[in-house]
């Protein structure tokens, strides 16, 4: 038996009807990316939307031409700094919402220095 046949075959389990499927390919940008000269990937660092299911080193697909909704996980520029944040759209000012109770609500107001730079459309994590 080649080496290839031997990798294809391992199997952990219930063999899979999807074994029929094998050689369709994926292409994630195709699939995960809707505004090519927009989107755009980051890494999260830190732990400030662990309770969303955001953790330190998962990657992010931010699409900057997405117009942001109340509620929207979102990367913001506030005075000099980005932060992923939940969105609140307040009227007058916005809060950014932590998911982790270690942290606090950033309000931001006409005295910030403050934009919605992009909407985070798709999150992938390492198992």
């Amino acid at each position: 038996m080649s080496k290839e046949a031997e990798l294809a075959e391992v199997h952990a389990g219930f063999p899979s009807p999807a074994e029929d499927f094998m050689d369709v390919a994926l292409d994630l940008n195709k699939e995960l990316v809707k505004n090519p000269s927009s989107t755009f990937f980051a890494r999260v660092k830190g732990v400030s939307m662990i309770d969303d299911g955001v953790g330190d080193g998962d990657m992010l697909i931010i699409d900057k031409s997405a117009e942001p909704w109340d509620g929207c996980l979102a990367v913001c520029y506030v005075d000099g700094e980005f932060t992923l944040k939940r969105y609140v759209n307040k009227g007058d000012y916005a809060l950014l919402m932590p998911a982790n109770k270690a942290y606090k609500p950033i309000r931001v107001d006409a005295d910030n220095q403050f934009a919605v730079w992009g909407v985070v459309k798709y999150l992938i994590k390492k198992m």
